[in-house]
């Protein structure tokens, strides 16, 4: 049995009816990221930023798993070691079933505290308050997920490079692989040996180096990975 680590992007979501940030009908066409999406936004109008995480709450809340979602939680059962590295913050892989994830850039459901600190989930949705306050210290509360200029967690990053140094297969899902440091990980599994495959219906930087090639959306090129893994051996 492989080590077989997953890099999931805002692709595999889309065929659940949610917008992808930079492709056609996405999410920045009607705002720039700098309105919405920055610790300097959110200080300047918090309602603003949370009218708009709210109304995209209520969106992910009606959304369903993809199959890819699906197939993904599934090989996770069947294989012997499995990691989900996603980009994504909408909770969907967790609905799906897939429990050993490592969520780079945090999850819409979990809130931060500005003045205590506290994470905590907030499912909440729509939300009756906005800003919604902390329910420990009544401090303000911000998404926590990580917003353009600010770091990801180091704990989390760190875990992601450890798991994809030791994959034997990397499977990389819908994502652009433009956004750093999230677009580094294939290449270094590359690096250590992996079995690299990508599944997307455009080319990306790492089509040059992948192994197997998959010109197809998310749910359909996942049914192919499936095979692959079967026939190899991996699962």
């Amino acid at each position: 049995m492989s080590r077989i680590v997953v890099l999931t992007g805002a692709g595999i979501s889309a065929e659940s009816g949610i917008p992808t940030f930079r492709g056609k009908g996405g999410l920045w066409e009607k705002f720039r990221p700098e309105e919405l999406a920055t610790p300097e936004a959110f200080m300047r109008d918090p309602r603003l930023v949370w009218r708009w995480y709210d109304e995209r709450r209520q969106m992910i809340k009606r959304a369903r798993p993809s199959e890819a979602h699906r197939i993904l939680a599934r090989i996770e059962q069947e294989a012997e070691h499995f990691v989900l590295i996603t980009q994504n913050v909408d909770g969907l892989h967790q609905e799906a079933g897939s429990r050993n994830i490592i969520e780079l850039h945090g999850n819409i459901w979990r809130v931060r505290c500005l003045s205590c600190g506290q994470r905590y989930y907030l499912e909440e949705t729509p939300l009756r308050e906005i800003p919604p306050r902390c329910h420990f210290c009544g401090g303000l509360l911000r998404p926590d997920v990580v917003w353009f200029g600010e770091m990801l967690d180091p704990d989390v990053l760190e875990r992601a490079f450890y798991e994809s140094e030791r994959a034997d297969v990397f499977i990389v899902v819908g994502t652009s692989a433009v956004v750093y440091p999230a677009a580094h990980l294939p290449v270094v599994a590359k690096q250590h040996g992996a079995f690299l495959i990508e599944v997307n219906p455009e080319d990306t930087p790492l089509s040059e180096i992948a192994d197997v090639i998959i010109r197809e959306k998310a749910g359909t090129g996942m049914k192919r990975v499936y095979e692959i893994l079967k026939e190899r051996g991996d699962i």
